[in-house]
């Protein structure tokens, strides 16, 4: 697990300096990111558009750049691309992907107005002058996210949490938050409920409210003593930004209600945690029924049109590789032949889809006899916290094999893996058989998907990551996974490559 030294081991913020009992206000901790994302949309449709309809002389290019910067703006508005919270994330719906399907709706806007208005101009020519626009908004966006990534690994850019829930439920909550910096949450003090139990994540506790629900005559302002006054008390004086809020036994139904009033009577922010982890927004929809509200989950993608749609892209597109790949795997193949004795591929028995084992293939990079010298390498494994086995200066490879390791070009003989349907383009990393045979229950699920040529684990740090932290998105992709977001990984997988982190 990485922390920054502005977080502590629990993700609890330093104490602020300022104290008071002042009004509690939203903040906004990005105020400049929708104007300067509005500002490079407007001008990455307008400036490209007003040039090339100059040059080719097309009619009124000012009105056709003007109607093409509304119209892209228009068309993000929409999608919720400007949302304060949400810009510089990289999630489900933004990054590269998301701005072509913005740019494609795009595309269906002009042509309707195009129809409709008459418009003369060649449709080369448009699409020339559009080509721009989701090369800089996706720029843009790229900017802003790693801008702040850097911030938030700085403990800024965040959004102070004040957790109210059973002491178990306040450790639980706030190891979760604390294990990843991607995200804009901060805990900075706990409300634990209940007599019982005591915070021992490190959270400062700022309340305890009683195990049986006070009674409450008086609606607004909120009386001395109840619920609401204790959490409204500690927010101020830690100064939060949101409260979040984890039902429990003792935290539930008409008492959380009146809560939720008190808070948000007040100006907070309230966020409800829901107890489920690691699923995509996709997969999730709400409903009500007899007041009740309803969260409904989603099946991961096992059988239908997305996984036949997967498997035809898979196999065509490695097909298509191994053709235009052929020339650079002879040079390779030849490069592996001179620099050391033994067989140019390396076969190894993996474990593929619902524990098939199949022969993987990949250029030799270590020495022939590299698996009869591990046992005496065993006490050097970089990876004791898991069933890996993974040594950074790894004595058995070779030089070329370093090389190839860095720039993963050894991995490319298992496209012929993924035409014969063992392994996909996008997936888990294919385990060993002893790998596996220590999996628990938990570890065996990410066995329910084919084994990928790359996955999450290939964009997210390699060998750097820990067995838990490859496990945990592993088992993402396994339940979550689309033919989108396949496509985002393998956008994300050329940079990787060329990076070169966490790749020995």
């Amino acid at each position: 697990m990485r922390h920054h030294p502005a977080r502590s081991r629990y993700g609890v913020t330093r104490r602020p300096t300022v104290s008071g009992h002042g009004p509690i206000r939203r903040r906004s901790v990005s105020p400049w990111y929708p104007p300067l994302t509005v500002a490079a949309d407007a001008a990455g449709v307008f400036l490209p558009v007003l040039a090339v309809y100059l040059s080719a002389h097309e009619p009124r290019p000012p009105a056709a750049a003007t109607v093409a910067a509304l119209s892209w703006l228009t068309v993000r508005a929409l999608r919720h691309r400007y949302h304060g919270r949400t810009l510089g994330t990289l999630g489900e719906n933004r990054g590269l992907l998301a701005t072509c399907q913005d740019w494609l709706a795009l595309l269906g806007l002009l042509a309707v107005l195009r129809a409709c208005t008459g418009e003369s101009s060649h449709v080369a020519t448009a699409l020339l002058a559009l080509a721009p626009a989701p090369l800089v908004s996706g720029a843009t966006g790229a900017a802003i996210h790693r801008h702040l990534a850097g911030r938030r690994h700085r403990a800024q850019a965040v959004r102070r949490v004040l957790v109210v829930a059973e002491p178990r439920l306040v450790d639980a909550i706030v190891a979760q938050l604390a294990a990843r910096t991607d995200h804009a949450y901060v805990v900075i003090g706990a409300v634990a409920v209940g007599e019982g139990g005591e915070v021992t994540c490190g959270a400062p506790e700022m309340g305890r409210l009683d195990a049986v629900v006070p009674p409450c005559h008086v609606p607004d302002p909120v009386p001395e003593g109840t619920d609401g006054s204790t959490v409204l008390a500690a927010a101020r004086r830690r100064h939060a930004d949101l409260v979040l809020v984890a039902p429990g036994c003792l935290l539930a139904g008409e008492r959380l209600r009146r809560l939720s009033w008190a808070v948000q009577d007040a100006g907070l922010a309230l966020a409800v945690v829901t107890g489920l982890t690691e699923v995509a927004l996709r997969r999730l929809t709400l409903s009500t029924a007899a007041g009740l509200t309803l969260l409904h989950l989603a099946p991961p993608l096992r059988h239908g049109p997305q996984p036949a749609l997967k498997s035809v892209l898979d196999r065509s597109a490695a097909a298509l590789a191994l053709v235009l790949l052929a020339p650079l795997f002879a040079l390779l193949a030849l490069v592996v032949w001179l620099d050391s004795r033994g067989p140019v591929l390396y076969r190894q028995t993996r474990i593929g889809h619902r524990g098939t084992p199949f022969t993987l293939w990949k250029f030799r990079t270590m020495v022939a006899d590299a698996e009869r010298r591990r046992p005496g390498l065993e006490a050097a494994n970089e990876h004791l916290s898991g069933p890996l086995f993974k040594i950074r200066r790894d004595p058995r490879v070779t030089r070329i094999g370093r090389l190839l390791r860095r720039t993963s070009l050894d991995e490319l003989p298992q496209l012929i893996n993924v035409v014969r349907g063992q392994m996909s383009l996008v997936g888990p990393r294919p385990p060993l058989p002893e790998e596996v045979a220590r999996y628990g229950a938990v570890a065996l699920r990410r066995l329910r998907v084919k084994p990928g040529l790359t996955g999450p684990w290939q964009v997210s740090g390699r060998s750097d990551l820990s067995w838990d932290e490859g496990l945990a998105l592993d088992l993402f992709y396994a339940d979550n996974w689309s033919v989108t977001g396949d496509l985002d990984v393998l956008a994300r997988t050329f940079r990787a490559v060329v990076d070169g982190r966490g790749a020995y």
